[in-house]
Order: structure tokens, then sequence, then C-alpha cells
């Protein structure tokens, strides 16, 4: 009983959190993202992913995101940036951290239009320092329970998808949201309308820079 009253607190202390009006908004932490198109602002959601957050958190104090680029922008869906610098030099990162999609999803935060997560590989447990925010509600990367069976039935992009339960896994792990902007939609609505093409041997890269100059932790 404990347990369960442990659990619906922490998912209470999260929702609330997300509609943000109250004192207990102000002790969360901030991040500032200073952009050649705006400042955005983000809040950062510990109770729903500590261990993504802290990871975040630490890159940012570090000064990783400055100098990098949003890289990957598709208009009706994301904005992805903080891994390369304008002239496409990947930075080194530390090394990747555990996938939090689904306790994050329990504790009620999904990839919602506004919501900044971390970027990864197929492989569910190599998320470094690259971000996105969702410019819309993207269901489909948020974790999915499966049922039970081998192989099961699950919705993958929108579509039922029959597959092993190994690959399924995989599938519908999740990519794990960790705060939201709380300030700034209007930059993070003109960047996702910018013009992209082919460079570097990547898709929807923006034809012109929109860099990050700098990161700063709100206190």
């Amino acid at each position: 009983m404990k347990q369960l009253y442990k659990k619906i607190s922490l998912v209470f202390a999260v929702t609330a959190a997300l509609s943000a009006p109250a004192a207990f908004a102000e002790n969360l932490p901030k991040v500032a993202f200073k952009t050649n198109m705006g400042e955005i602002v983000v809040e950062l959601y510990p109770e729903a992913a500590p261990v993504t957050v802290d990871n975040f958190l630490k890159y940012v104090k570090a000064g990783q995101y400055k100098g990098t680029i949003f890289h990957r922008v598709i208009n009706n869906f994301m904005i992805q940036g903080g891994g390369y610098d304008k002239n496409f030099k990947e930075k080194p990162t530390r090394k990747p951290i555990p996938l939090e999609a689904r306790a994050a999803l329990e504790k009620g935060l999904k990839n919602d239009v506004g919501t900044i997560a971390m970027a990864r590989t197929e492989d569910p447990n190599s998320a470094t320092a690259q971000f996105y925010i969702n410019v819309k509600d993207n269901d489909f990367l948020n974790h999915q329970i499966l049922p039970d069976g081998d192989p099961v039935e699950f919705l993958y992009r929108g579509n039922n998808t029959v597959a092993p339960r190994a690959k399924a896994l995989l599938a519908t792990a999740g990519y794990t949201p960790f705060g939201k902007v709380i300030k700034g939609m209007d930059v993070v609505e003109k960047i996702k309308g910018v013009e992209t093409g082919d460079s570097h041997m990547m898709q929807n890269v923006p034809k012109k820079d929109i860099i990050i100059e700098s990161a700063t932790v709100i206190k």
C-alpha cells in the first residue's frame, strides 16, 4: 500500500510540475539556451527521469552545448541538437545512460509538444548528450508496455505490427522526455520552419546554421 501511495504521489508531483503554476515549479532545475534565433528555456523533471536530468545538467555545466547546432530539423516532428559544432565535428561525450522512458511515462511525462527528450541510436541505452524538442505530440516515441506472447502485436508509428518479442521490445522501448519548454516556444516554432536539405551525409539539415551560443543553468 505504501508503494502504491508513493507511486501515485510521484505521478501527482510530475503532473503538478507540468502545469507549473506553483512554488514547487520554482525549485525545479531550469536551463536557458541562447541561440542565434532567440532564447529557449526548459524546465527539468528529476522526479520523472533522475538519471537523465542529472546527465543533462552535467553536460550543461561542462559547457558541452556551447557552439553546437540544431543539426536535424523536421517540421511537424522535432528539432534535434547538442552533438555537433557548425563544422559538423562531433563533440566527445561521456558513457551512455540507461533509458528512463518507462519511468517517465509512469510518472505522466510523454513526448508531447514542447517537451525535451534524449536522442539515441537503436540501442535504447545509448543516449549521451544529444537532445530533441518535440514540436507536436509524438505518441509513438513513448514507451509501450507489451502484452504477453511471442511473437507479439504492438503499435509501431501508428500501425499495428507483429514481430518477435525481442524485436518488439526494442521497437517499443521509447525515448526519455525529461522536461519541457517554459519560455521560447516561439523560437522553437521559428526553428522548426527553417529550410533544410542534405548535408554532411545527413538529411533534414538546416541550410543556415542554428547555433546554441550558450546553455546555462538558471538559479
